[in-house]
């Protein structure tokens, strides 16, 4: 996926874990590791606002776009899966 996600980054930075962050963002430590992971499809803004709140940072310090060949495949794919009637 293009849009590589920096958590671990900021936990580092923090002295965090992922289990205090969960709980302290009011979500799963499970959503917050396929979050962490890269594996999100989505995010929610008001999650993204309760990260960067936690985590005392601005919403680019944890994402970032990587661009490459991923993003063009990827984007075909999800327009092969849309049905337009």
């Amino acid at each position: 996926m293009p849009i590589a996600v920096d958590i671990d980054v900021m936990l580092a930075r923090r002295k965090m874990s992922v289990g205090e962050l969960a709980d302290r963002v009011g979500i799963t430590p499970a959503n917050l590791a396929v979050l962490k992971n890269g594996r999100a499809k989505a995010v929610r803004f008001a999650t993204l606002a309760a990260l960067c709140e936690v985590l005392e940072c601005q919403p680019g310090d944890l994402l970032r776009w990587e661009p490459g060949v991923g993003a063009k495949a990827e984007a075909e794919a999800e327009a092969e899966d849309t049905v337009v009637e």
